[in-house]
């Protein structure tokens, strides 16, 4: 009864085994398994889900620079990784975002671009609704319920946790050598390029290991310039819409010159368009937005508010040559063609500098890749976000189905490796710009394997990122 029933090798195995499962379902296991005739079997395997109950002991959180000796007091889905300390502010609406003050922990039922100007403010975000890669660091139902003003609070969106109280900060051990790690020059062949979104944060970001700007987010900036391009175009406010545009491009591409600056053109949805000024006059309400008037065909049909960032683009590049252009969700190579043929009426293709890319983030772009490339693109980058969603059918702002967003299963892996070596074969760039990097190290080894270009991470993510690509180009 006390003597050891199977051999160490065995156990090594089990132990790789469960590695596997835990890493394919994204959450711990609760495993069951069988030895018959020296042959291992994994007979059931279901989630665990007492953790947040039994966590009492000491947590330390890795890439972290604090440590946590308390049980959380609420747990949710993580949706970004990083540590926020700051005093709780539960925003019912956007109307109430004057509630939130520099280093604050936004709280609300869900964001949406009206809450941008909090957002940036923020110390971390919580939400009740939303999924594994909205704006939020944790999403938890019960979080505007179970939370109050005024309490001080540490979120860490790694694992999903929220502590009461601020953390405690690690040893100056620890702090040497996580400075060590951020100061990390280490170059790679595959290059690591960072996404960004808000113009404050350019010049910090840019003094980082990073290869450039994978993906340049238009909508924390078309929020921020606050009217409806429509509008503005309606009360004959267009070239201030351009100046403003021009100016935050302008940042970026100075910020992080010479390397590049791929700016993915607007890519809002119509119900997040309608909280623009003069958004409601100019928007329909759609049943499903997520696959309505939005991309490259909103761009075809209403060419005059296209042409306010492509005359944007034009400015900047006069003296910044690392502006790239992207497009989002397109639906057929002939609509890439009127795409491209509004960017060259702009005259942006006279210049050999010019980059013309597009995203990768709907399932007939995977299945007619070539197709796509003979357009004339420089360039792929793949949103493994939407990507994933619409090959697996899963809504990842429905916290109900939310688990069952997954960027590991075959489907989606036979997609990105389809992708990224039919555009070697091209001789065209590939990149990944979704949270699926950030998540799995074992998808960055296959990424690289493959023979992707680039991979675009957020900002905490640079130097961890990096150093897992390094390891996977020794493998290889």
């Amino acid at each position: 009864r006390d003597r050891q029933k199977i051999n160490d090798k065995q156990i090594v195995a089990l132990a790789k085994y469960a590695d596997k499962i835990q890493k394919h379902y994204y959450f711990p296991q609760d495993m069951e398994w069988a030895l018959e005739k020296d042959k291992l079997f994994i007979v059931q395997t279901r989630p665990v889900t007492t953790i947040a109950q039994t966590a009492k002991s000491e947590k330390t959180e890795k890439n972290s620079n604090v440590k946590f000796a308390e049980a959380p007091i609420l747990a949710g889905a993580a949706a970004s990784p990083g540590i926020g300390t700051g005093t709780v502010r539960i925003l019912k609406s956007p109307k109430e975002i004057d509630k939130i003050k520099k280093g604050d922990v936004l709280v609300a039922p869900m964001t949406s671009p009206d809450y941008v100007p909090a957002m940036k403010k923020s110390a971390a975000i919580i939400t009740d609704e939303g999924g594994q890669t909205s704006h939020a660091a944790i999403v938890s139902r019960e979080a505007t319920k179970l939370l109050k003003d005024g309490q001080i609070v540490t979120v860490n969106g790694q694992s999903g946790q929220v502590f009461m109280g601020a953390g405690v900060k690690k040893t100056e051990e620890e702090k040497a050598l996580t400075t060590k790690l951020k100061h990390s020059k280490t170059k790679t062949a595959t290059k690591v390029y960072v996404n960004l979104g808000q113009p404050d944060r350019a010049a910090e970001i840019a003094k980082a290991n990073v290869d450039g700007v994978g993906l340049l987010r238009a909508e924390f900036m078309i929020a921020d310039i606050g009217i409806h391009p429509r509008e503005a175009i309606k009360r004959k406010e267009q070239e201030e819409f351009i100046t403003k545009l021009s100016r935050d491009l302008r940042t970026f591409c100075k910020a992080f010159y010479p390397r590049p600056v791929i700016y993915r053109a607007t890519d809002f949805k119509t119900n997040e368009y309608r909280s623009l000024e003069g958004g409601k006059f100019w928007e329909p309400v759609e049943p499903n937005p997520m696959l309505g008037f939005r991309g490259a065909f909103r761009y075809v049909a209403n060419p005059e508010v296209f042409n306010l960032e492509l005359q944007a683009i034009k400015n900047v590049r006069e003296k910044y040559e690392n502006l790239e252009l992207m497009v989002p969700f397109v639906r057929s190579p002939e609509e890439l063609t009127r795409v491209r043929k509004l960017v060259a009426t702009q005259g942006l293709f006279e210049k050999p500098s010019f980059k013309f890319l597009m995203m990768v983030e709907i399932p007939v772009n995977v299945i007619q890749i070539e197709d796509f490339i003979k357009v004339g693109i420089d360039g792929v980058s793949i949103g493994s976000n939407d990507l994933t969603m619409l090959i697996e059918g899963t809504d990842r702002d429905n916290s109900d189905v939310a688990t069952e967003f997954n960027e590991m299963r075959p489907a989606v892996l036979w997609a990105l490796e389809r992708v990224i070596k039919k555009c070697n074969e091209a001789g065209i760039t590939s990149s990944i710009c979704g949270q699926a990097p950030s998540v799995y190290e074992e998808l960055v080894q296959k990424l690289v394997r493959w023979g992707v270009t680039s991979i675009s991470v957020n900002p905490d993510s640079i130097d961890r990122v990096r150093g897992t690509v390094a390891h996977a180009e020794k493998d290889i």
